[in-house]
């Protein structure tokens, strides 16, 4: 499927769409998941249930991708997506109300604490890569790069800048109208904390809001907005939106498919994951699910605009599922390293 134009659509809508209409963006993919899932212990049997699935907005395209095919060959498991951020996720995720959270940041101290308070195990599973984009609009023709510094004045707490020229003076002198996600967005947390320094420092003078299919109508519809989410809104949205390429030190780099798995791009690659309940694993529908997300999230993330994992990083995946190795081992880290610990 082109999920590429699925992603512009509202997440309502786009759940709504009727598989029957689905546009294969390569006529191999469904095959090759339907034959990857054929070798799973439940590809004999046709299963009932319910898989729900709630929180990044970011990793949101993955999950529906997934969700779609597996339909194909799980017709009577109904799963459910749907886009609460990864903090309100992850609300509903510890409080037993879904199976899966989508995370575009690993799991706070302070969830994991009432995890922990609660008896409450979980499965982490890295499935992508993603590289947090600065888009403006297309009509804007005087910014060509950000330094990190530059954004950290924009974006900081207290931040004095109201003009573009407030950044750099041969900038024009109009006001700047910021687009960004909401705080319960992972991709909110991750901003914050690489260009601010900590997590949830920021201005709150912006356009706030955790649905980023309207983060790009405000931006695509205003010359003198910036704003910042996934890659994947802007691969799907090339034609309404201008990347900004961002210099980490070593000068400026746009993302794409090479600079994100390359960690070229700087300092704002990450990966993004999924959590699993570990009581909600031992449902055959939920099992089957899980493994059939992580053996075709690399092409499904492909699909929809992210990046795919190296191989090892989905074996150690499946390893951690076969052997019920709960807990984190992302927490504990800096964000700014979590992208290295996934590195062969």
């Amino acid at each position: 499927m082109n999920y590429s134009k699925k992603i512009m659509m509202s997440d309502e809508k786009a759940m709504r769409t009727s598989n029957t209409n689905r546009v294969f963006k390569t006529g191999t993919l469904l095959t090759l998941a339907l034959t990857l899932m054929t070798t799973t212990a439940f590809a004999a049997e046709r299963l009932r249930g319910t898989v729900s699935v709630d929180g990044s907005s970011t990793v949101f395209p993955i999950s529906e991708a997934v969700a779609e095919e597996f339909s194909a060959v799980q017709p009577r498991v109904r799963v459910t997506v749907g886009v609460s951020g990864t903090g309100g996720g992850f609300k509903k995720f510890l409080a037993g109300e879904i199976d899966i959270n989508d995370a575009s940041r690993p799991i706070k101290e302070s969830e994991l604490e009432i995890a922990q308070s609660s008896d409450q195990k979980f499965l982490e599973l890295p499935v992508a890569f993603d590289g947090l984009s600065v888009v403006v609009n297309p009509g804007n023709t005087w910014v060509d790069h950000f330094s990190v510094a530059e954004l950290r004045k924009i974006w900081q707490p207290g931040s004095s800048v109201k003009n573009w020229s407030d950044i750099r003076a041969d900038w024009p002198e109009e006001p700047i109208r910021l687009y960004g996600p909401g705080t319960d967005s992972g991709t909110f947390d991750y901003f914050t904390e690489t260009i601010n320094g900590a997590s949830g420092a920021s201005r709150p003078d912006y356009t706030a809001n955790e649905d980023d299919n309207a983060l790009v109508r405000g931006i695509s519809g205003d010359e003198y907005a910036l704003g910042y989410f996934g890659f994947a809104y802007y691969a799907a949205n090339k034609d309404k939106l201008k990347i900004v390429p961002i210099d980490g030190g070593n000068g400026p780099v746009a993302p794409s498919e090479m600079t994100i798995n390359n960690g070229e791009y700087a300092p704002l690659s990450r990966p993004v994951f999924i959590y699993v309940r570990e009581s909600a694993l031992l449902r055959p529908e939920v099992r089957a699910f899980v493994d059939f997300y992580i053996d075709n999230a690399g092409l499904l993330a492909s699909e929809v605009g992210y990046i795919a994992l190296p191989d090892m990083a989905y074996e150690r995946a499946k390893s951690r599922i076969a052997q019920n190795d709960t807990g984190s081992a992302y927490s504990d880290n800096d964000l700014l390293s979590s992208r290295d610990l996934l590195k062969p």
